[in-house]
């Protein structure tokens, strides 16, 4: 399926710093609460804890950048990056419940969830059916782009595995008797879907024009 994508030269340092705002305000909020357990503890629940706004703040902020990267783009690709942005931000305006409610969740922690997987779901699809256009328009981000499309793919893959063993009971997929590596695994497709983001706007900055996927 073709995908046509414009570029232009200017404008991409303003979508980079959002996205290290976002980058350091989830690090930020993570550091502030040591309580929580990063090995299974996902970062929606951080809402409830120490400086917590820094959480849809720094979402907020990853899907303004992603949003101009969406613009930039033509056909299908440009709507798989539209989704992924529209799902982290319904995400950050909708907070998660805090932790140990899985089985009874509110209506704005079903809303989160759902939103939240739409966003998990569409990056990596976005990644596959843009990468050929990307990597022609910048050749040599074709590494980081292949290698972050890699990881977001899987992670993303592990992390729908996880989360349905957490819903139902876990910790059945932990490590000698260790909890479900849900947060751990959601960190890793966070950081790389962010990454991906980065590097596509990037791209995307060459000047000319790419085609297709």
């Amino acid at each position: 399926m073709a995908t046509t994508m414009t570029t232009t030269t200017t404008g991409v340092r303003a979508p980079l710093a959002l996205i290290g705002t976002g980058a350091l305000a989830l690090t930020a909020v993570e550091l502030l609460n040591p309580g929580y357990d990063p090995l299974s503890e996902t970062l929606s629940r951080y809402v409830h804890g120490t400086a917590g706004l820094l959480l849809p703040a720094g979402l907020l902020a990853v899907a303004a950048a992603s949003a101009v990267l969406a613009a930039r783009l033509r056909g299908t690709g440009r709507t798989a990056v539209g989704l992924w942005a529209a799902g982290i931000l319904v995400a950050g305006l909708f907070p998660a419940d805090p932790p140990g409610h899985h089985h009874r969740p509110s209506l704005s922690e079903l809303v989160h969830g759902n939103a939240a997987f739409l966003a998990f779901a569409a990056l990596p699809a976005a990644a596959l059916l843009l990468r050929r256009t990307l990597t022609a328009a910048r050749p040599r981000l074709r590494t980081a782009l292949n290698a972050l499309t890699l990881v977001s793919l899987l992670g993303t893959a592990a992390l729908a595995v996880l989360l349905a063993d957490v819903m139902d009971g876990g910790p059945s997929l932990g490590l000698l008797g260790a909890p479900t590596p849900l947060g751990l695994v959601e960190r890793l497709v966070l950081a790389a879907d962010f990454g991906w983001v980065a590097v596509a706007l990037l791209a995307t900055a060459t000047g000319g024009r790419g085609r297709r996927a």
